[in-house]
């Protein structure tokens, strides 16, 4: 990190930021001890940078942060008339076109650049993201790469595992960059990170220096706020036109995207794929059971027969992007079949909750129609009973993947509870309502094909009671998520246990 921690030094490492900065203030040289973009996290000489959000402006904490120690406020200059009043009352200011830019490059220039003391491998798609980066960190740690991981679930910085408690898979950048930097401190050498269309679009995952990116497909999702598909997919892109020097991408051979990504980018493509010659990583001699797959990874480097205790062919699909980014960077093929054996499970990924009831429960994050038909149709072959799932939709959301959720269960399951998901600001009840109209415009019918319940924990205690021996109880949508949001107030909430304390 650099020993001169103050404006004028960040500024010296990001001359395309400075051509742009004005300076307002005459204490511009002092000491910073930090960077961020929440008012709540100031402290005594820290930065302050007021970032444009969907529902706050970052703008209307500037007192606030001054209040808590900030000494620099970094604005953007169509806010003139809320920060010129600083200026004159002897604030410390920044101003630029844009903080959201910003706010990556003066918390990377803050921590040092940590990003390039490190080999990241950025993992994009609409599905597969967690699990593929669980994967590669147990391959590249058994290769003897100390990894990191951030992601929608867990981060592992150091020896730390911590809960993602902040509800964006992609963190912001003061604390992505914030982590990267922790990683170095803790001789990290390796990270693994899923990278977000939000993420990429929002500049959060600006200075990550990827050099590996993994694409694991593209279904329809988060059109709410990407508009279309095409600006979905080309934010996914992003992270292919982020590669650095020397850097490669991890793609199926059989990818529709892939004259697209080949498009982004000049860096070389290795390709993946089922019992395919022509593939640099394949799988072959697949046999899947209830709770998991053995096949042999091939590699030009050499074959080798592995496990993952994991079910279903999405994710054997899992394993073969994880081992595709393996051998990018340089891993054996003995590590990688090692690495993949040893995760013996995803937080909240086919996750099985066995109390000893009568009937199978398994809690998932498919939280897309495409996720949930994939879900539904893999454990079809394992069970003997009715397929009952329980699962909503998120509030603020395109309503378009609640309704296509509910086309999914009206096709596949044998029995659907209808419950929320993060309602946030939205009605709770309306939500289900949407999900039933979905199902009824399939031929479904209530309440033989589907009952509603928007309260989570009894619509889950409503699946248990109505199981019988040998059905499926699938949990979707929340995964390992730790909270449920609410339009005023987040609480603590994991479907795993809920669904523990109902069954015992």
């Amino acid at each position: 990190m650099p020993h001169d921690r103050c404006l004028p030094a960040l500024l010296d490492a990001l001359p395309q930021l400075s051509s742009l900065a004005a300076r307002h203030g005459a204490d511009l040289d002092a000491p910073l001890t930090g960077v961020t973009q929440d008012s709540r996290a100031v402290v005594p000489g820290g930065v302050f940078v007021a970032v444009l959000g969907f529902s706050v402006d970052g703008h209307a904490f500037l007192a606030e942060a001054r209040a808590a120690g900030a000494a620099l406020l970094v604005v953007q200059s169509d806010k003139r008339d809320v920060w010129q009043p600083l200026v004159d009352d002897g604030a410390s200011l920044l101003e630029l076109p844009d903080t959201r830019i910003a706010l990556p490059a003066l918390a990377a220039a803050y921590h040092d650049f940590p990003a390039r003391k490190l080999t990241v491998t950025g993992v994009t798609g609409t599905d597969g993201k967690t699990t593929t980066t669980y994967l590669l960190r147990s391959i590249l740690e058994g290769a003897g790469h100390p990894t990191g991981l951030i992601g929608g679930v867990q981060f592992k910085v150091g020896d730390d595992w911590r809960w993602n408690q902040i509800t964006q898979t992609s963190p912001e950048a003061d604390l992505m960059q914030a982590m990267l930097a922790e990683m170095v401190e803790d001789g990290q050498t390796h990270v693994a990170l899923e990278a977000t269309s939000h993420g990429l679009a929002l500049h959060r995952l600006d200075y990550c220096d990827f050099d590996v990116a993994v694409f694991t497909g593209l279904s329809d999702d988060h059109l709410d706020f990407h508009g279309t598909r095409e600006a979905y997919l080309d934010a996914k892109l992003d992270l292919f036109r982020a590669l650095s020097d020397g850097g490669a991408g991890v793609v199926f051979a059989d990818e529709p995207q892939l004259d697209a990504i080949a498009a982004a980018s000049s860096a070389p493509l290795t390709r993946v794929s089922f019992e395919n010659s022509g593939a640099d990583v394949s799988l072959s001699d697949v046999q899947t059971s209830a709770i998991a797959s053995t096949f042999r990874v091939a590699t030009p480097a050499g074959a080798y027969g592995t496990r993952i205790q994991l079910p279903a062919r999405f994710n054997l699909r899992n394993a073969l992007s994880a081992a595709g980014a393996a051998y990018v960077l340089g891993c054996p093929i003995t590590a990688i079949a090692d690495g993949l054996r040893l995760v013996d499970g995803v937080p909240g990924r086919m996750e099985r909750i066995d109390a000893g009831q009568a009937f199978g429960v398994i809690v998932d994050a498919a939280a897309t129609e495409a996720a949930l038909r994939t879900v539904l149709e893999a454990v079809k072959p394992f069970v003997e009973g009715r397929r009952i799932v329980v699962f909503g939709c998120a509030g603020e959301r395109d309503i378009a993947r609640g309704e296509g959720m509910g086309r999914a269960a009206a096709e596949l399951a044998d029995l659907s509870i209808l419950t929320n998901e993060n309602p946030r600001s939205a009605d709770p009840v309306e939500l289900v309502a949407t999900i039933a109209r979905a199902m009824q415009s399939q031929g479904a019918n209530e309440p033989n094909d589907f009952e509603q319940q928007p309260d989570r924990r009894a619509a889950i205690a409503r699946a248990f009671e109505l199981a019988e021996p040998d059905d499926l109880v699938l949990i979707a949508g929340k995964g390992a998520e730790q909270t449920m949001i609410y339009a005023d107030h987040t609480d603590p909430w994991d479907d795993r246990r809920v669904a523990r304390e109902l069954l015992e």
